[in-house]
């Protein structure tokens, strides 16, 4: 049975209908409560125009229990007007579990995030990485799937050893090595002992945690490489120009990929990538996400390819790539350089803006659009930053509960329109979390969340909660729509603070 109000609404109709349906919300509430476009899209089938068989669906949709009338609109639209009970029965399901649940089958899922090089403190890129790798975890899991978050360190090779020698250098009072890394946080783990490697690794662990990313396993390249050998027997190899190639072109990738240098036996990266999707999958995830950057949109094939070759199916293989991230501070922007020591580190953002707005800030935009933060406006607590203005929302309804007397109660008679429009929106909330879930794409949570925001403070500026005729059912709805608020806050990685 479909999970709430809306998809059991829609269901019904489907069966007058012949075909599924969808309902969507008119923009002018004058055209009724929902619409459809069915009668346009499956009328030749029926071997009417569109508005004759838009008006022969109307007029049995009218017959339904939960339907005030329902009209003919344009070329073929079918309108509809819901009775107030619709509306009661819609509230009464908005509980604490609201839109979760609805992964069909559950499965074993890994979100391998962040997992940046542990030679510096962790970016405002990092930062995006893990934001919206968490946040499409958190997604997953709410839909019910046995969700684990893992960071991969790459503490072998070039850079990790550059890395060590710039920090022996400055211990030493030299000039570290060309191309090395520099900047106030090398000198700090310079001024420690032991292995500047295992220090920034404590660093990068205190750091996820504070951005409220709940890594549960970690991965070190130099573990994932001792499988190496046992490996690259399996796949499809040929050697040219002193080099073992894998053949990833017979799988999809745009070119063959290089593993071996036959002249010192030493292991290019693809090597140790392979032997990352079989540690994998051999732990029995049913899909393995990778986060990855925008410089990373080569690897998609690559890492298919892989798996394709140790005899898995591609598709249990998932790359996200996210853009960059600018940051601005007094209209100027910020620069990026690693190595310079210039680059904005996620602990000066948080410094400036908090954990709440970073995490907000950081998933409003799809993963494939650039972000900018503007560090003045996200350090704002007023209502022009969305962020402050969503929590806002939270805390209020969570004061007007504080001091009601009365209890939420759904049952009532006469539903006010903006009520109607307030439930409406939460009414959106799990084909939301849904769509959001498939598409991993958490950038939709944050969108909602103000829309939700937005209805509820004009409910409450124009309708009396506490001492109204409606205060049972009023209070009802402010509780509803606090679980929802919350749980799209919670989404995304961001308080809900009970006062602000």
């Amino acid at each position: 049975m479909p999970a709430n109000a809306v998809d059991r609404l829609a269901a019904e109709i489907s069966k007058l209908a012949g075909s599924d349906v969808e309902l969507e919300r008119p923009h002018d509430p004058s055209h009724g409560d929902y619409a459809t476009n069915v009668a346009l899209r499956t009328a030749p089938a029926h071997r009417r125009s569109p508005r004759e068989f838009a008006a022969e669906l109307a007029q049995q949709v009218s017959q339904l229990p939960d339907v005030e009338r329902a009209e003919v609109a344009g070329p073929g639209f079918v309108n509809l007007w819901l009775e107030p009970r619709w509306y009661v029965e819609a509230l009464g399901e908005m509980d604490d579990a609201y839109g979760g649940g609805f992964a069909q089958p559950h499965q074993r899922i890994q979100v391998e995030l962040v997992s940046a090089n542990p030679v510096a403190p962790l970016t405002v890129g990092s930062a995006r990485n893990g934001a919206y790798g968490d946040s499409v975890a958190r997604l997953l899991r709410f839909a019910g799937h046995q969700v684990e978050e893992e960071y991969y360190f790459n503490n072998a090779g070039r850079q990790i050893d550059l890395f060590r020698a710039s920090v022996e250098a400055r211990r030493r009072g030299d000039e570290p090595p060309e191309g090395g890394y520099v900047g106030e946080y090398v000198a700090g783990i310079a001024a420690s002992t032991g292995d500047p490697v295992e220090a920034m690794l404590g660093e990068i662990r205190r750091e996820v945690a504070e951005f409220r990313v709940p890594v549960d396993t970690w991965r070190l390249q130099a573990e994932i490489e001792q499988a190496i050998p046992e490996v690259l027997p399996q796949l499809d190899t040929y050697e040219a120009d002193g080099t073992l190639w894998a053949r990833t072109s017979a799988h999809g990738d745009d070119k063959d990929r290089p593993l071996v240098r036959s002249e010192d036996g030493s292991y290019l990266y693809f090597a140790a990538d392979v032997a990352y999707v079989r540690d994998k999958l051999e732990r029995g995830f049913d899909i393995a996400i990778y986060v990855l950057g925008a410089d990373h949109h080569g690897y998609v094939a690559r890492l298919k390819a892989a798996a394709a070759m140790l005899g898995y199916d591609p598709e249990r293989v998932e790359a996200l790539i996210y853009q960059l991230v600018h940051v601005t501070e007094r209209g100027a922007a910020k620069k990026m350089s690693k190595r310079r020591g210039d680059v904005v580190f996620l602990s000066e953002l948080l410094e400036k803006i908090g954990v709440d707005a970073a995490r907000w800030y950081l998933v409003s935009r799809g993963h494939d659009q650039t972000i900018e933060i503007d560090v003045d406006l996200a350090a704002e607590r007023t209502q022009k930053n969305p962020v402050y203005y969503v929590q806002y929302a939270h805390a209020r309804i969570a004061g007007i509960l504080r001091n009601a007397e009365k209890k939420p109660d759904t049952a009532a008679g006469f539903v006010d329109p903006l009520e109607r429009e307030l439930i409406k929106r939460l009414a959106e909330f799990p084909s939301v979390v849904a769509e959001a879930t498939a598409r991993r794409a958490p950038h939709a949570v944050p969108i909602y969340a103000i829309r939700v925001a937005d209805d509820f403070h004009r409910f409450y500026h124009d309708l009396r909660v506490v001492g109204s005729d409606a205060e049972e059912f009023r209070l009802a709805l402010c509780a509803a729509t606090q679980n929802v608020i919350a749980r799209c806050l919670d989404l995304i990685g961001v308080d809900a603070p009970e006062r602000m």
